[in-house]
């Protein structure tokens, strides 16, 4: 078990569904920006997020961290404040690993030697490593887009076809 820096869709999503236990079963500890602590948090309880209140009650108990970025990187794509925030985080405290769904965010880390993990690739680990079943899968996959997760078609097919070779 290990930390990693997220962005918020993947935190914002599995809260909704209420499947953080997917998080805990592979990392200690997630770290955030101060600016995607705004964006879920702050700006979300301002909408009356119910996601944004499951995300602060995390904080609060520890698991999810929230950092200061010192310096953010320079890049040449357009990415959100929070994208960049994240990217510049795991660049400073020098861990390879950023949850990120976005394409350009992915298409970012990348750029900047960063490896990039998603929703997706929580829910196959944890099928990998047996913390759920193929049917656990498919029904949090499609709570996961019943709450507004998008995911075009053919990457849809992928996780299941990945899933089902797990």
């Amino acid at each position: 078990m290990s930390k990693i820096v997220s962005n918020a869709t993947p935190l914002i999503y599995l809260a909704k569904i209420k499947k953080y236990s997917l998080l805990q079963s592979l990392y200690k500890k997630i770290i955030i920006s101060q600016e995607v602590k705004i964006e879920i948090v702050d700006e979300g309880k301002k909408l009356k997020k119910p996601d944004a209140l499951l995300i602060e009650k995390e904080i609060e108990g520890g698991f999810i961290e929230v950092k200061k970025v010192g310096k953010l990187i320079v890049t040449t794509l357009e990415l959100e404040p929070g994208e960049l925030s994240t990217l510049s985080l795991a660049k400073e405290l020098e861990i390879n690993e950023v949850l990120v769904d976005e394409t350009l965010g992915r298409t970012a880390a990348k750029i900047v030697g960063l490896i990039p993990k998603g929703t997706l690739y929580v829910l196959l680990k944890n099928l990998k490593l047996k913390k759920i079943t193929f049917d656990d899968f498919l029904n949090i996959l499609n709570k996961l887009i019943e709450s507004g997760f998008r995911l075009k078609e053919e990457i849809y097919i992928k996780a299941i076809e990945e899933a089902k070779r797990i």
